[in-house]
């Protein structure tokens, strides 16, 4: 997979967008000298190159629900990392994965306390998994630098935050948020638009 090219402005936009990500495109336009829709295109650009993945709420189920946080290392079998990763992203409970150089899975995942001593074998698809290994987790932080990324839910299209009346779509195989209908069909249009000139 090429590595997407990224230029100061850019790394000056995902700056400011983690430290305060619900600030307005306006904002950071004027810190970067360029007009609002260019930066609003920057950060489609950069979340379809996955630099940007998600603007979201994160909760730590553990302050409010009777779960603990565990963490996974997984060893695939061979040629089986892509789609052993798809589908532990899809199992409840689960919050972060990541793949090592190395191949292996790392997952972190909240499951609810009185599951805890059997979950990875009952939950998680171990069919393709040479060896796996659970441990307790005692405690989390983040950094500011993430806090600052993922603290509101902004609309993919303009910018704007998302309020109740927003809604949340899949574009491309990705989960989406947008303030209104005609946010979504904008932005549905302009990938579909994107997606034929780059097959062309």
């Amino acid at each position: 997979m090429t590595q997407p090219e990224i230029d100061d402005t850019d790394r000056e936009i995902l700056r400011l967008l983690a430290e305060n990500a619900r600030q307005p495109y306006s904002t950071i336009a004027e810190a970067v000298n360029l007009s609002a829709p260019s930066v609003s295109a920057r950060v489609r650009q950069l979340e379809q190159e996955d630099v940007i993945r998600r603007f979201t709420v994160d909760l730590d189920l553990t302050q409010y629900e009777n779960r603990i946080r565990v963490m996974v290392r997984l060893q695939p079998e061979l040629g089986k990392t892509d789609s052993l990763r798809e589908s532990i992203l899809e199992t409840p409970s689960v919050e972060h994965v990541f793949t090592t150089a190395e191949g292996e899975i790392v997952a972190v995942a909240t499951p609810p306390r009185a599951t805890v001593g059997n979950w990875a074998q009952q939950s998680l698809p171990l069919n393709d998994v040479r060896r796996y290994d659970v441990q307790l987790l005692s405690s989390a932080a983040h950094s500011a630098y993430a806090e600052g990324a993922e603290s509101a839910l902004k609309c993919v299209n303009c910018g704007s935050s998302v309020g109740e009346d927003g809604l949340a779509t899949r574009v491309g195989g990705s989960l989406r948020q947008f303030c209104s209908d005609s946010c979504e069909t904008a932005y549905r249009e302009q990938y579909t638009e994107s997606q034929e000139k780059s097959d062309a």
